[in-house]
């Protein structure tokens, strides 16, 4: 995706699930979308911003994003995360990830 993430994907007929590997620093910029999403940290930490409000979101810890809510997040540390959309993430199907790729 860019030099400070890299992602593997599964697509069921119901889900997506992602496996994001961020480096320190890298950020997600603020987006969208109809999915509602569940993010598991593996390792690191990763700063998420949610209608205004930060949290952090340490190894072992999750976070449950509502669908349609705008939200960014930032890799405080070298972080690996588990995302998990429901339904599945038709925009990324379509190719349509650039706010990923920069």
């Amino acid at each position: 995706m860019s030099h400070l993430v890299s992602r593997q994907v599964l697509h069921t007929e119901t889900m997506t699930v992602a496996r994001l590997r961020l480096k320190r620093g890298a950020s997600v910029p603020e987006h969208h979308h109809v999915n509602e999403q569940i993010s598991t940290i593996v390792e690191g930490s990763l700063k998420f911003v949610i209608e205004g409000r930060e949290i952090v979101v340490r190894a072992g810890e999750s976070l449950v994003i509502p669908p349609n809510v705008p939200h960014s997040a930032v890799a405080e540390e070298e972080c690996l995360a588990i995302d998990m959309f429901h339904p599945l993430r038709e925009d990324w199907l379509r190719g349509d990830d650039a706010y990923l790729r920069k």
